[in-house]
């Protein structure tokens, strides 16, 4: 009996990115080992989207991504563009909708996703080895050796596809980045993004309004987002929060415009048509009832309108157009849905994703700096990064 080929690459990580990077490689004719602790691929895309797979945004430009290097996405995301994956999406007969802001979801499920890349990866003839952990991986004569279960592997290729540590309920480590110092690579700090943010001091008074969500303008530095902000017991969540959260760091503000696209003069132009119109009720007209008083609460009473001046009234809209709060954390990794920062671009090629000093190692999707915003930009850079490297195998 003729021994199997050896191995051209053996992928570490079975997600969105390795099994992206698995079928294009195999594809091309690439003989493809990919590895994964957990015993099912792609667990992260099973509940992304609410179940339903937020697969990609048909309006992503680099300009959506966090990293040390703003243009290194540049690359990848040009040659493999939202509207290449939409085409696979139809080609495998999956229906889809887009929902707001260019965000794109399968009609179905997230297992439609998962079986897609499944199929391709069948078609590419990859070998997939789940539930067992790696032991060890080395690197000798231009190969890689890989220890895992009771095998040992080796191949000329090497794609660290294993993620950052967000959601360890699901398994997430921060192996990526061991593996990357192993061989040479800079990791830039990882920290939770897409998050919730929590309060604490005289802000636990907003807690008091879990439940409660309106649309907000959310800031941090020259980031802004126009999305629903929602209160919960411990701080504050919603769209507008977790886009924010990507950019916050210990010790910064948040901005929350509560009234957003109202004129700076609005409070003095209501006082003008109803002078005995109290601010609480203002506020009522266009915020939940809750917040309203809350926020009421915060602000200097002084009942109807009519007995602000037109200055303090100009004041008080100020104020709820960049209403501050002083974050004291995050709900941290357990609760993000990415992580900001990871294996520095500094040393790898945004070409083929492959590491500089080291021929034959990549490293792509959220393992690496780059950071999408909420909304199917992750999943779209995961598709990008693994074809770059599965095409450069």
């Amino acid at each position: 009996m003729t021994p199997p080929a050896p191995y051209d690459a053996i992928i570490l990580g079975a997600g969105a990115a390795g099994l992206f990077c698995a079928q294009v490689a195999g594809q091309r004719g690439r003989r493809v080992l990919l590895i994964d602790h957990a015993d099912a691929v792609g667990k992260k895309i099973l509940i992304s989207g609410g179940g339903r797979c937020n697969f990609t945004n048909i309006g992503t430009t680099p300009a959506q991504f966090i990293s040390a290097n703003p243009h290194f996405a540049k690359s990848a995301l040009s040659r493999y563009a939202p509207a290449d994956f939409i085409a696979l999406v139809e080609a495998h007969g999956i229906a889809w909708h887009e929902k707001t802001l260019g965000q794109l979801f399968c009609d179905g499920s997230a297992k439609q996703i998962v079986n897609l890349l499944l199929d391709e990866c069948a078609n590419g003839q990859v070998d997939i080895a789940l539930g067992s952990a790696i032991r060890s991986v080395e690197h000798a004569d231009g190969r890689f050796r890989v220890a895992f279960g009771d095998r040992i592997e080796t191949a000329p290729a090497l794609v660290i596809a294993t993620g950052g540590p967000s959601i360890p309920q699901m398994g997430a480590t921060g192996f990526a980045y061991d593996l990357a110092r192993q061989f040479g690579l800079k990791v830039v700090e990882p920290r939770p993004a897409l998050v919730p943010l929590t309060l604490g001091g005289d802000e636990t008074l907003f807690q008091t309004l879990s439940g409660v969500a309106t649309e907000v303008v959310a800031r941090c530095g020259k980031a802004a987002f126009k999305e629903a902000a929602l209160i919960t017991h411990r701080g504050l969540s919603g769209p507008a929060i977790l886009q924010v959260s990507s950019y916050w760091r210990h010790g910064e503000a948040i901005g929350i415009d509560f009234l957003p696209g109202r004129p700076r003069d609005w409070l003095v132009a209501a006082k003008r048509a109803a002078p005995k119109v109290t601010l609480r009720n203002s506020l009522a007209s266009a915020l939940p009832l809750r917040l309203a008083d809350t926020l009421t609460e915060k602000l200097p009473f002084g009942g109807a309108l009519l007995t602000y001046t037109d200055r303090e009234l100009t004041d008080i809209a100020a104020r709820l157009a960049d209403w501050r709060f002083m974050p004291n954390g995050s709900e941290g990794f357990a609760k993000a849905e990415v992580t900001v920062g990871g294996i520095s671009t500094d040393g790898l090629s945004s070409q083929t994703m492959a590491a500089r000093k080291l021929p034959g190692l990549y490293a792509i999707g959220e393992a690496v700096d780059v950071t999408g915003w909420l909304g199917g930009y992750n999943f779209q850079w995961a598709w990008a990064s693994g074809n770059a490297a599965g095409l450069a195998i």
